[in-house]
């Protein structure tokens, strides 16, 4: 079918269970084989891709999302990726060893997508306010402490912690929920 992802998106968000069928078709086997060669887990990557189809649905009503709605999707599967690597450390640290260059390059259209993630969360950060962006990034880029940037811009501490978690709630809000602030941070680096 020729129906455009906002399409797709309007129909689910009005309950249309063939637009969620339409979608999964459309996705699921290239978020598959991204999560595959991320976890070498078929039925652990089927049970990944599945619960992002089922929370798509459940949280129809609330989605808002600001990057292509394939960006939105690996990103949720990154996620649930990564949620999984928590869970099960013991097995997974060989897996986890090398996971950013498999998750950034493992296709073209998967690098595409990194990209076009790391660009939206940049821009984002380019229109905070000028004060928390300095302080967002002398955090995250600079990996100063608290306390060292508040010495260094002679503001409080709790000042500082004020500004990371302000900007911190405008990525997640503007990137969705999808991108928990976890992922957000992984993109940063």
């Amino acid at each position: 079918m020729n129906i455009t992802d906002e399409e797709l998106i309007q129909s689910i968000k009005a309950g249309s269970k063939e637009a969620l069928t339409i979608l999964y078709d459309r996705f699921c086997r290239q978020l598959l084989a991204f999560s595959y060669n991320l976890l070498k887990d078929r039925e652990l990557c089927e049970e990944i891709v599945q619960d992002v189809f089922i929370d798509f649905w459940n949280r129809r009503y609330e989605l808002q999302i600001k990057v292509s709605l394939q960006s939105y999707l690996y990103a949720t599967v990154r996620y649930k990726i990564f949620a999984e690597f928590r869970k099960d450390k013991a097995i997974r640290v060989e897996l986890y060893d090398d996971i950013n260059s498999r998750m950034q390059y493992s296709t073209p259209e998967t690098r595409m997508i990194h990209e076009e993630l790391e660009e939206q969360v940049r821009l984002i950060i380019d229109n905070l306010p000028d004060k928390c962006q300095l302080v967002f990034n002398m955090s995250r880029n600079e990996e100063l402490s608290h306390k060292e940037i508040a010495e260094l811009l002679g503001i409080s501490t709790r000042t500082v912690e004020t500004h990371i978690t302000n900007a911190l709630k405008v990525l997640r809000d503007s990137l969705g929920h999808a991108l928990t602030i976890e992922f957000i941070l992984h993109l940063l680096r």
